[in-house]
């Protein structure tokens, strides 16, 4: 089962993060991100925050459960989804102990699909 687009929004509008929070669609779920780095995923309508030692303190006894199959354990966010502040929190304490994402090579000109001047 796909995660649906309102279940992105409340946790969007929940976190009274405004524009440092964005999310993007991977495979019928979503990645969430705050400041460019991702710090949980929307699967199945719910959602399980990147586990950090700042996390786990402030959930004190997370669920950890994988978002899918073959996946690593996450926190599982319950209750706290519908705490405004908690939810905040726990997405801000996340994104502070990730590392800054790795920057993207630029891509290479020529490869595939470039046509040469005979008109191949």
């Amino acid at each position: 089962m796909a995660t649906h687009q309102d279940f992105v929004e409340y946790v969007r509008s929940q976190s009274g993060l405004g524009d440092a929070i964005s999310c993007r669609r991977m495979f019928g779920e979503y990645a969430i991100y705050v400041e460019g780095k991702v710090v949980a995923l929307a699967c199945d309508d719910q959602l399980f925050l990147k586990p950090t030692a700042h996390g786990r303190s402030l959930l004190r006894t997370p669920v950890e459960r994988p978002p899918f199959p073959g996946a690593k354990d996450y926190f599982r966010i319950d209750e706290a989804l519908d705490d405004r502040e908690m939810l905040r929190r726990l997405l801000l304490a996340t994104a502070e102990a990730l590392p800054e994402p790795r920057p993207k090579k630029p891509r290479a000109v020529g490869a595939r699909g470039a046509t040469t001047a005979q008109g191949r």
